[in-house]
């Protein structure tokens, strides 16, 4: 086969204007499991079988022989992703990442959230996972590509939320801490630590055990592929989901202009002629064909994919979080479990910043019943059946149902990780 997808992505940038830096991070790494000769190595459907006879006879370069685990947490917006996101931030071991591809997005396409061109995401795809390679790697300075304004000497303070990172708010990173900023919150990170040296940065990533990094913006499983097959890595994913109702009701919370008509619809009873549906139906979609992939346990994943649903870490934190640490093949620290009991037993005004991760997470999992009329969840309920079947979300009958707790609506089911 012709490397015509390479003439395809080529064009694709150039149609949408994208700088010459953009265009290195396609060209400058190979997410292939091994460097093969033309014409095999061009193809995007290569037969597995002779790949793989020819990465055993070829191999040409190292394998992760350090054996770091680096771990993607796989969400949507809204599903609880920050919360298990500091999971990972708080063991000692652990260099966390908050939302790297957010720098991707915003310099490649930044009106991808309201794109539905196959072409804006094939791009978005690519330069995420060249991206992605080069953090688990800890190249940071590969950030320096989509990072608006350049940083000077390796040093910028516009990296998205540098704050959720702990390894990004303390020593060597941050060396102006002292015994009494242990515990810095977000907003008191950039403050304290001034700019951020992104070669301190790379160092402390080094030092560190393991790799971590949370991301809304890879919409399925099967996108990561090439990374997960990528020997140089030690790749496991943590897919994350919640019930799309509840996903719904905290965006309309949290993005009151964006979900403006499903506010009107909710305030008033009549649904806009307008309605955006697809800001529904594609996190329904993505879910049914990320969580079917994992589900039908391809040989490529193996031992590599969790999938965790919301509803069940809230209700049951520390034992959730233990099945995920076991899983990784890491050691859970009391720092973990620390951030753990402070942190999912906290009360009304725990909750008031909208990115918050204090809170009652067991009565947050169900708050969204309060939060929307039966008519729009029912709508939901419609739109999303497929997708409620599979991850064992049940259905609301009737408005009585839907706001009695005492009637669950989260069957028990038992995800276990693909060994």
């Amino acid at each position: 086969m012709q490397c015509s997808w390479k003439a395809v992505l080529l064009l694709a940038l150039a149609s949408i204007a994208i700088q010459y830096t953009a265009i290195r991070t396609f060209t400058a790494k190979s997410f292939h499991s091994c460097p093969i000769p033309n014409p095999v190595n061009c193809s995007l459907s290569q037969d597995t079988d002779v790949a793989d006879r020819l990465c055993d006879e070829n191999p040409t370069f190292p394998y992760n022989l350090s054996r770091k685990t680096h771990v993607l947490i796989l969400a949507t917006t809204r599903s609880g992703s920050s919360f298990v996101g500091q999971l990972f931030n708080q063991h000692f071991d652990v260099f966390y990442l908050f939302e790297p591809l957010y720098h991707v997005q915003y310099t490649l396409i930044p009106k991808l959230t309201q794109s539905k061109s196959t072409t804006d995401r094939r791009v978005m795809l690519g330069a995420s996972r060249d991206l992605l390679r080069s953090l688990y790697d800890c190249d940071l300075y590969f950030l320096e590509n989509y990072i608006k304004p350049q940083p000077v000497n390796h040093t910028t303070d516009r990296l998205f939320r540098r704050g959720a990172s702990k390894a990004l708010c303390s020593p060597p990173v941050c060396e102006s801490l002292g015994a009494v900023d242990l515990h810095l919150e977000e907003g008191d990170c950039v403050k304290k630590c001034g700019t951020l040296n992104l070669t301190l940065a790379t160092e402390s990533c080094k030092e560190h055990g393991h790799v971590a990094i949370k991301t809304v913006r890879v919409p399925e499983v099967s996108d990561l592929r090439a990374l997960v097959e990528d020997p140089r890595l030690n790749l496991k994913v943590i897919q994350l989901v919640r019930d799309p109702r509840g996903i719904l009701a905290s965006r309309s919370e949290t993005f009151r202009d964006t979900y403006r008509l499903w506010r009107i619809w909710d305030g008033t009873g009549r649904k806009p002629y307008n309605l955006d549906v697809t800001q529904l139906t594609t996190v329904c979609e993505d879910f049914w064909n990320s969580v079917s992939t994992g589900l039908n346990r391809p040989p490529w994943l193996k031992g590599k994919y969790m999938l965790v649903r919301y509803e069940d870490l809230a209700r049951n934190p520390m034992k959730k979080t233990e099945e995920i640490y076991d899983f990784l093949g890491i050691p859970m620290d009391s720092n973990v479990e620390r951030w753990i009991q402070n942190n999912t037993r906290g009360d009304r005004s725990s909750s008031k910043h909208k990115y918050g991760t204090v809170r009652n997470s067991a009565a947050t999992a169900e708050k969204w019943r309060f939060r929307l009329s039966y008519e729009i969840v029912a709508f939901t309920q419609h739109a999303c059946q497929q997708v409620l079947a599979q991850l064992g979300y049940k259905t609301a009958g009737s408005e009585e149902e839907l706001k009695n707790l005492s009637i669950s609506l989260v069957e028990e089911r038992d995800f276990l990780p693909f060994s």
